[in-house]
Formats: C-alpha cells, sequence, structure tokens
C-alpha cells in the first residue's frame, strides 16, 4: 500500500476552486482547522489525515452538482457519515473535498403495509428507530455505534442482531447513487425480488463510497416482536460457550442476538459500566419471538449452556433493564481500549464458518497469553465473527509492531479456514494486502470496475486498493 499525502505535502486547494465550491453551497462550505480535524479522523489507530475542505450538501441534487465540480477540478471526492469507522474508510489520505451528508437526516416515507422505508444518508440508526417504533417496526441493523445508514450501507455493516435479521447486505432493496459522472441513478426498485439487469445495488454496499456517493437508502424493516427476554450466561470455558451458540444454531433456534465477550472484556465491561457479572467468558443472548416460541427456545439454549459448562442464565427482560445490558455490549470497544488510561485501540475483525469457529478463538486465545498489549475478545458469534480489541500505548511503536504481527496471525488463520479478513468493517487502508491474499485476481476484476466507472480515480482513492 502506498503511503498517504501528508497535509505538509499537499498544495492547498486553489482560491478559484474554493470559490467555486462556496457558490455551490455558500457558509456550509468550511475551511476552519477545527472541523477538518473532525473529518480527517475516525474511531481507527491510523494517523489523522485532514481534508482541504469539507462541505455540507443538503439534497442529491446538490451532491451532484458538487461532485461535478470537484470531478471536473481533479479534486478527490471522500464521502463522510458519522466518522465511526475502524479501517480508516474515511481519511483524505489523498487530501481533497469531503462530503459530509450529515444534513441529509430526513426519513422520507415509511410503508408500514410494505414493511419498508426510504432514508437519506445521513440518517442514524437509532434517529430511525425512534421514527418507527410507533408503528410497531424496528430497523435490526446494529452495529453498536450510532453510525448513519450510508455509512452502514457503504462499508456493508453488520452488528449483533446479524444472526437472525442478516447484514445491511440483506436489509437494502434499493439505493440512489450520485456517479462519478454526475448522475443520479436508483439501482433497483421496492419490490422484494428483481432479475432485472446487474445487481448494482449490491455492488454499491461495501463500496466505500470508491464507486458513488450513497445518498438515500431504501430498508427492509420488521415488526416488533411480541416478546423479547435478554439473558447473560457465563462459561468455565470459552471453548463451552462457543460450542453452545453453534449446538443452538445447528439445533434450528432462531437466536436475535448472541454476543460472546471473553473472561478480560468482562473485566473490562464490568468496570466501565459499573455491573458485577462474573469475569469469565461470557454469552449475551436476546430472543424474539411470540410468548411460547421464546420459552421454547429459552429452554432448549439452557439446556446446551449447562451440558458446555454455563452457569445460571441471569435475566434482563424490563426494557430498562435490557437496555442497560446492550449499552454495556455497545461500549465493550471503548471498555477494551480504556483499560489503559490514554491508550488506542485496534478492533480486529475475521470472520470464519460456524464449524471452525470454536478452533479460531481458542487458538486466538492462546496467542494473546503471550502479547504483551493488553486484549480482549468480542464478537457476533452467531455468524463466525469475532474482534479482538487491543489497547495500545501510542507513544510505543514495539507494540503497534507486536500487534500487527498477532493480528496477522489471526487473519492467516481465518483465511486458512475459509474466512474472511473482514466481516464488517470493511478494508479501508488497513486490510488492503490481505485482500490480494484473501480473492486473489478477484480484486483486479475490482479494479477494472473503479477505473470503468471511476477513471480519474477521485472517489474516496486509495481506498480498497490502490490503481
Amino acid at each position: 500500500m502506498s503511503h498517504p499525502v501528508t497535509t505538509a505535502e499537499r498544495k492547498p486547494l486553489p482560491e478559484s476552486v474554493v470559490a467555486g465550491l462556496q457558490r455551490l453551497v455558500g457558509a456550509r462550505c468550511e475551511l476552519g482547522e477545527s472541523v477538518r480535524r473532525q473529518h480527517g479522523e475516525s474511531e481507527t489507530h491510523f494517523a489523522s489525515v485532514l481534508p482541504d475542505a469539507v462541505v455540507f450538501p443538503e439534497t442529491t441534487e446538490e451532491v451532484a452538482e458538487l461532485v461535478k465540480y470537484c470531478v471536473a477540478q481533479d479534486v478527490p471526492i471522500i464521502p463522510f457519515g458519522a466518522g465511526t469507522s475502524v479501517e480508516g474508510n474515511t481519511i483524505p489520505i489523498h487530501g481533497g473535498v469531503t462530503f459530509d451528508l450529515s444534513k441529509m437526516d430526513r426519513v422520507i416515507e415509511v410503508n408500514s403495509s410494505d414493511f419498508d422505508c426510504t432514508v437519506e444518508a445521513g440518517v442514524r440508526r437509532e434517529q430511525l428507530n425512534e421514527h418507527l417504533r410507533d408503528q410497531g417496526l424496528f430497523f435490526p441493523i446494529d452495529p453498536g455505534a450510532n453510525a448513519t445508514i450510508g455509512g452502514m450501507a457503504s462499508t456493508r455493516a453488520s452488528g449483533t442482531n446479524a444472526v437472525r435479521y442478516g447484514t445491511m447486505r440483506e436489509a437494502i432493496l434499493s439505493l440512489k447513487v450520485v456517479t462519478p459522472e454526475g448522475k443520479i441513478v436508483r439501482t433497483s426498485r421496492r419490490a422484494r425480488k428483481s432479475a432485472a439487469g446487474y445487481d448494482l445495488t449490491r455492488l454499491m454496499i461495501g463500496a466505500e463510497g470508491t464507486l458513488g456517493i450513497i445518498t438515500e437508502i431504501t430498508l427492509r424493516l420488521h415488526g416488533i416482536p411480541e416478546t423479547v427476554s435478554s439473558a447473560v450466561c457465563s462459561f468455565e470455558t470459552l471453548i463451552g460457550a462457543v460450542d453452545t451458540v453453534v449446538e443452538s444454531i445447528q439445533m434450528g433456534v432462531p437466536l436475535a442476538r448472541v454476543e460472546i465477550l471473553d473472561d478480560a472484556q468482562m473485566r473490562a465491561v464490568n468496570q466501565r459500566s459499573s455491573l458485577n457479572y462474573p469475569e469469565k467468558t461470557t454469552l449475551f443472548f436476546e430472543f424474539h419471538g411470540t410468548e411460547a416460541g421464546v420459552a421454547e427456545q429459552v429452554s432448549i439454549v439452557s439446556d446446551l449452556a449447562g451440558a458446555n459448562g454455563g452457569g445460571e442464565f441471569q435475566w434482563s427482560n424490563r426494557p430498562e433493564d435490557r437496555a442497560k445490558l446492550w449499552k454495556a455490549r455497545h461500549e465493550a470497544y471503548y471498555a477494551a481500549v480504556n483499560v489503559r488510561p490514554g491508550a488506542i485501540g485496534w478492533a480486529t475483525d475475521v470472520c470464519v464458518p460456524i464449524g471452525r469457529l470454536a478452533e479460531c478463538i481458542g487458538e486466538t486465545k492462546k496467542d494473546l497469553e503471550t502479547c504483551s498489549v493488553p486484549a480482549c475478545i468480542l464478537g457476533h458469534v452467531g455468524d463466525g465473527n469475532f474482534h479482538v480489541i487491543f489497547s495500545i500505548d501510542p507513544d510505543a511503536s514495539d507494540e503497534m509492531a507486536e500487534v500487527e504481527i498477532v493480528n496477522g496471525r489471526l487473519i492467516e488463520r481465518a483465511l486458512a479456514m475459509d474466512g474472511t479478513c473482514t466481516g464488517e468493517h470493511g478494508i479501508g487502508i488497513g486490510k488492503q494486502e490481505w485482500l490480494v491474499r484473501e480473492l486473489g485476481d478477484a480484486v483486479e476484476m475490482m479494479r477494472t470496475i473503479k477505473r470503468a466507472l471511476d477513471p480519474k480515480n477521485l472517489f474516496n482513492p486509495g481506498k480498497i486498493f490502490e490503481l
């Protein structure tokens, strides 16, 4: 991977280009260092790089006009949502103009009888579910951070509900995209299935803004379950916890959520969230369905957990108790990083076939026992996706080098099991070499698509792969 162009090496945008941007959006073109700095970093261990300017479009048409102008001036374009990505996906490593879509935050329509809705890219997931609650509907994709729907689409995000409800790939019916030519394209209609030509919707999902800017998203919705029940269960061994999940899925239990947190992660969570769970490998469960259906699910999983060394289930059935439980899980990343004051985090992101999951996590746990950098394991164990979160001293270059080696072994292990180097975080600037190792010549096919749609390489350049 080539080195990013630092701010010191770059020439500032010509005054004429800045004037052109200001003509298009007025005061919504920001040049101040504080705003640019906010858009030059994210939840990542990579160094920040400031964009040359930040614009805040308010409509798809405005995005299209800005794109036409920037492309004509050969200025790189970096789409930006909430800044919660962890692989440097929105860092403007080659400079340019960041398009912050946060002002495009309208819920355009909800078709409750069809269980779908259309939103602008800047809508946050929590905002959407607040809007839907009174209609008995919810949007299930839950990556933890209160990300924007556009950002979640661009990174093919997942989360705690993926084991039952799928990822953004399954949740999206249609997109409105501004292409590098400045055209506004709708990738499909609202029908639940279509065989009409190339699947442009899935092409844009996970493209990280390298092929176009997603401005509107039509999403599948689900009815709020009649009964929701959450529970925590501690295990004597990590393998026992993983085996419980695998056996539950093999028996057809429709787990809504099942998250694994190892003993180190539980210590960190207890400390941050003022909880007192046993500091052992733990599963966080959630069951959705009818009252009878949930009772049946709980009975099966409780029996399996007991046979695998699990303790008693600790229940959180009141909404406020469930909210506290899942808030602790969503803040687990920060809990893991902050075991050392002033530390920075590095979150890994492999996913393997579920039949190899226990082996992969077990070998990873052994690897961490000899690592000098504090680390925790957590993940969406129901779909084979887990993370190691390292808490790194930013002033210790040897720690960064050590984590690089441990992360490399983890990805090698996952690929050897026919898994992937990223289950949900994307490639960004952090996993480009691993993408080639994983997919080989398929990456050149991706480059061909990129060159065809963005011949000037101005849309989020340097992400996923270098041309």
